[in-house]
């Protein structure tokens, strides 16, 4: 351990504890987003969905196909967004 390690503040302690919260919970609540989108729209609620159509193809397999993909992806740029504001919000940006 070196001696800025071991020089560490109580209260950054405090700020270290509540970024790690901030972002666990963001992690979980993403996660649980696009478990929904992934495993709800393309399985549990695909019959429900399959009444609608996009592109000419019923939405509960446009869901298991492609949807669960691009809303990955929008979770992915959401979350470098998001960390960059908790992470200026902690003073840990670079």
């Amino acid at each position: 351990m070196s001696d800025d390690e071991s020089k560490v503040a109580p209260a950054d302690n405090g700020a270290a504890g509540a970024y790690w919260r901030e972002n666990i919970r963001l992690l979980i609540s993403l996660m649980v987003i696009w478990f929904l989108v992934s495993f709800g729209a393309g399985i549990l609620f695909r019959p429900f969905l399959d009444q609608f159509h996009i592109g000419g193809f019923p939405l509960g397999f446009w869901f298991a196909q492609q949807g669960s993909i691009y809303v990955f992806m929008a979770l992915i740029f959401y979350y470098t967004w998001k960390m960059k504001r908790i992470e200026r919000k902690y003073d840990l940006d670079d």
